[in-house]
């Protein structure tokens, strides 16, 4: 009887040793450096075309693959990389597997703040043509990312004439400012507009600098998820808070995208005939503080696909629709609608 539960123990032992040696052998490269790396296609194939600098920027949900394709395009059909801090091959295998049309992807997810200053990232990053960044939880990409040599080679990518997309918390980061869901949360626009200082409310600034969007917050899911509230309220809490008038907030639905040139001109592609939605009062609150905020007459364009905005001067042609907005005591509802 001793004999055999020795022996059995023994048995157990060696397989759960097996077991832990075969996981390792699996796992992703680098991981015990804050970061896992996954890549599909030649990433050693020089690159077909030349670059050209631009943004794509998307409201979440299904990929709407014209605008991406404009996107490969301005990476000269080179090699894409996708920074993101959950998931894995996911957007790399729908770059080169489903849309095609590029050399290579390479994936880094991310799991801590010293990945950004890692050497090969970096060297990763610096020769991308392209860069995408995923959807996800936008906290952990200002709290890996902000600051650190990566987030100025962020910066840098751009203006070296090459694009940049993002999708949904991808997208969160892109502007001047971003709402950053610091606090683990996601908050509603019921919330923002009852005290757009609440502690719900965690708005980051001096993250990413992308030319066009140096006034710009922008939100993705917009449509969906009844954002336009909470666009508002952050556009009239960074108003108050900078002293400014000129900002400028812009939302797009899922399965759309807003895609900006390097003349600072957008163009929206969309799967389902959604909109790209701009928000730019021009001018302060009128009601703001620890409370419902009131903030009448607020206007707001809606871009089709027929439509053009011009960044530097936020002057949009073809306007899908616009619409007055009024807020009072912290309730959203239409107060002028033309087509």
């Amino acid at each position: 009887m001793g004999l055999r539960w020795h022996t059995s123990v023994v048995r157990i032992v060696l397989c759960l040793a097996l077991f832990c040696c075969a996981a390792a052998l699996a796992a992703p490269k680098a991981g015990g450096k804050g970061y896992r790396y996954f890549e599909i296609g030649d990433v050693q194939a020089p690159r077909p075309g030349a670059t050209q600098a631009g943004m794509m920027l998307v409201g979440g949900g299904d990929w709407p693959y014209d605008a991406f394709r404009w996107m490969i395009a301005r990476a000269g059909h080179g090699r894409i990389v996708i920074l993101r801090a959950s998931g894995s091959t996911e957007a790399q295998d729908e770059f080169f597997k489903d849309i095609g049309g590029i050399t290579a992807a390479q994936t880094l997810v991310f799991s801590h703040r010293r990945a950004a200053s890692d050497p090969k990232v970096l060297e990763i990053v610096r020769n991308a043509d392209g860069i995408f960044l995923a959807g996800g939880d936008q906290s952990n990409y200002v709290n890996y990312w902000k600051g650190t040599p990566l987030n100025k080679l962020l910066d840098e990518h751009v203006r070296a004439g090459k694009p940049i997309g993002g999708t949904s918390a991808g997208l969160a980061i892109l502007g001047a400012w971003s709402y950053g869901a610091m606090d683990g949360g996601s908050v509603v626009s019921e919330t923002a507009l009852k005290n757009p200082m609440s502690s719900e409310v965690t708005l980051v600034g001096d993250f990413l600098h992308m030319p066009y969007l140096e006034n710009v917050i922008t939100d993705s899911h917009f449509g969906k998820r009844e954002r336009l509230g909470r666009l508002i309220a952050f556009v009239a809490r960074l108003s108050k808070e900078q002293g400014r008038s000129d900002l400028a907030g812009i939302g797009v639905d899922e399965y759309t995208a807003l895609c900006i040139d390097d003349a600072g001109t957008g163009r929206v592609f969309t799967g389902n005939g959604g909109y790209a939605w701009l928000v730019r009062p021009q001018r302060q609150a009128d009601e703001f503080g620890a409370g419902p905020l009131t903030f009448r007459a607020v206007p707001v364009v809606g871009l089709g696909t027929e439509s053009l905005l011009r960044l530097p001067d936020f002057q949009v042609e073809k306007p899908a629709f616009s619409k007055v907005y009024d807020v009072m005591g912290g309730r959203l509802s239409v107060a002028v609608a033309t087509h």
